[in-house]
């Protein structure tokens, strides 16, 4: 059985975490550099944003994670350091310094930043910082760390669970963070997740890629993929089962509480959309094959006429009709069903791929309620998918009209 449990980043075993004000930003009310670090070193496995436009950390932490362990994760906020011309060099500065900090190689601590692009990022926070910021680190430090990560964000982000695994009790949690600029395409939103479960370096990079699938890929608040999207995922392995290192019962465990985690985060992201008051949830099925319910399903969320319907509750149910039939899959559109529902309740809104009478005031109740789902059955398979954004209004145009201020 998987429970949800507190701790964050820091439920499993042998991981501390903290958070600090660096200087990186101007505003010294929110802290701004976060790190995270196993006593022990660990397997890791990470996804990287496809913009082919990407952060200085991104190509860092791919060396660094050549021999796939890592120790330690550092990240700050405020500065995406991208599009700088030193940003590598500042980068690996940054893991030298608390490499030498924690008392382990440089080569396993991962480098992660996000906020403005194109400005420089200077060294001298981190020199400053972070030995004060090693010295904090504690095992109930995941909200200092998650809260160091944000951005626009309006809340932390964190979450974790228990799992058996080889008779031996594990934990695996995680932070994140992500607001605006998100449209996930791995393969601005950043996730860390730990484990204290033993398991492969190969089999840990099979289950983080296989993931992303039905989770972090399935977000969108605007449509554009951010230049420094990355998942980090260390095991550690001090809870002490015997490593996974093929498929099987204790694997599948394993990817399911993975899979627990990363949807919770990935709701939480999608959920806290710049400006956002509504977490959008489109959930597909009668499909012909998984990737296609996964395509009608994001194209649903990502619809930006949709998006402001549900800001304003209106069951303007064409919208997602036309989202379903532009997508960019095979399947039969002639006999489709959508309702929406939401904690007031549930209304069919399209049978077989045309109108049917509802209540209209009903409806907009539905929709007025913060975590609305939009159900559709195509009655074209047996397959079916997820996706998660948010509702679009006005708020969104004045957040990222005055970003850099």
């Amino acid at each position: 059985m998987i429970k949800h449990v507190e701790g964050g980043v820091t439920a499993a075993k042998g991981f501390k975490a903290g958070g600090i004000y660096s200087g990186i930003r101007n505003n010294a009310s929110k802290t701004d550099l976060a790190l995270i670090a196993s006593d022990a070193l660990c397997n890791a496995a990470a996804v990287y944003t496809k913009n082919k436009v990407k952060a200085a950390h991104i190509p860092v932490t791919m060396r660094h994670l050549a021999d796939g362990k890592a120790q330690a994760v550092l990240c700050n906020s405020g500065n995406a350091n991208t599009c700088t011309a030193d940003g590598e060099e500042i980068a690996e500065k940054a893991c030298a310094l608390a490499a030498d900090a924690l008392g382990i190689d440089k080569y396993d601590v991962l480098p992660a930043a996000t906020g403005v692009i194109g400005v420089p990022l200077p060294i001298e926070p981190f020199e400053k910082a972070i030995p004060d910021l090693a010295a904090s680190l504690s095992e109930s430090g995941s909200l200092d760390a998650a809260l160091a990560i944000l951005t626009t964000d309006t809340y932390i982000k964190e979450y974790a669970v228990e799992f058996e695994a080889g008779g031996k009790t594990c934990k695996l949690g995680g932070i994140a963070k992500g607001s605006g600029m998100i449209h996930i395409n791995m393969g601005t939103m950043l996730s860390f997740i730990s484990t204290d479960c033993a398991i492969s370096q190969k089999m840990l990079d099979k289950a983080l890629h296989d993931e992303i699938a039905d989770s972090y890929n399935q977000v969108s608040v605007d449509g554009d993929t951010s230049t420094n999207d990355t998942v980090v995922l260390m095991a550690n392995g001090l809870a002490g089962n015997e490593e996974i290192t093929s498929e099987g019962d204790d694997y599948d465990v394993f990817c399911e509480a993975l899979h627990i985690v990363s949807v919770e985060l990935s709701k939480k992201i999608a959920g806290d959309g710049e400006g956002c008051t509504k977490l959008l949830e489109a959930h597909v099925a009668g499909a012909p094959d998984k990737e296609t319910a996964r395509l009608v399903s994001k194209s649903i969320i990502c619809s930006s006429l949709f998006k402001a319907a549900v800001f304003a509750s209106d069951a303007n149910w064409g919208r997602i009709l036309c989202a379903i039939g532009y997508t960019d899959a095979e399947f039969d559109a002639t006999d489709i069903d959508v309702s929406v529902k939401s904690e007031a309740g549930e209304v069919l809104v399209c049978k077989a791929s045309a109108s049917v009478e509802f209540n209209d005031d009903f409806a907009t109740e539905i929709l007025s309620k913060e975590y609305v789902t939009v159900e559709v059955d195509l009655h074209d398979g047996d397959e079916e998918a997820y996706a998660w954004g948010c509702d679009l209004t006005y708020d969104y145009v004045k957040i990222n009209g005055a970003y850099r201020s």
